[in-house]
């Protein structure tokens, strides 16, 4: 499998990017929603070539999961490589993709993690954070943590925990035999509000709709904006 060649990180920029983190992070604030949401948006970025950038949000009534409105944005790759970091590479893109829905969302999942991320601050705490928005994250692979394999069946849940055993988020079998997902808050959000929406949102995929529905259509504007 070919796998592009990244160039190490500069060690200058690593350091100003964890102390950009740490300030975000002192933002986060973990909390239920004050209100049961109307609109719940979903949101994913993809990279149709190493240059391009492009985020899509797809907006959809709560709880009947009705789509009521997909947006895109496509520009340029801003920013290096680097992990741990991706949501500086991801958000800004992002952001200009939610300037474009005419309805605002009560709450955004995010295609990624939100405080499961070894310094608490995944793409979902980052935008959420830049929005001050309601965020969860909802990621197909663990990225930090420790976990014990939640059972077989749709709906089993495990702890995902860290080495000092505080919870960054849960390991959700979304459906029968499939691999789990790792869900977490991200901002002005709760570990039992983020599960619960989630749980809500499966209609008989692994993925819940909102970032199901965003991974759709990330590839059916990627057709799209090759055709321009």
């Amino acid at each position: 499998m070919y796998r592009p060649y990244h160039p190490p990180a500069d060690p200058q920029l690593v350091r100003e990017l964890t102390e950009q983190q740490q300030t975000l992070r002192a933002r986060v604030r973990l909390e239920p929603l004050a209100t049961e949401p109307a609109f719940i948006a979903g949101c994913d970025s993809s990279f149709p070539t190493p240059e391009t950038i492009l985020s899509v949000f797809v907006l959809l009534r709560y709880p009947t999961l009705e789509v009521v409105e997909k947006v895109w944005h496509a520009g340029p790759v801003e920013f290096p490589y680097v992990p741990g970091f991706l949501s500086f590479r991801e958000a800004p893109n992002l952001l200009l993709a939610y300037e474009k829905l005419r309805q605002k969302p009560d709450v955004i999942m995010v295609d990624g993690h939100g405080i499961a991320h070894p310094r608490r601050m995944g793409i979902a705490a980052h935008l959420g954070v830049l929005l001050d928005r309601p965020t969860f994250g909802v990621a197909k692979q663990k990225l930090t943590g420790v976990y014990t394999e939640p059972e077989i069946t749709k709906g089993s849940i495990s702890p995902l925990t860290d080495k000092q055993g505080d919870l960054l988020g849960q390991v959700i079998r979304s459906k029968d035999k499939v691999n789990p997902l790792f869900v977490s808050p991200g901002h002005r959000c709760d570990q039992e509000t983020a599960t619960r929406l989630t749980m809500a949102c499966l209609r008989g995929y692994k993925l819940p709709e909102p970032t199901r529905l965003a991974d759709h259509w990330a590839e059916e504007f990627k057709e799209e904006l090759k055709s321009k």
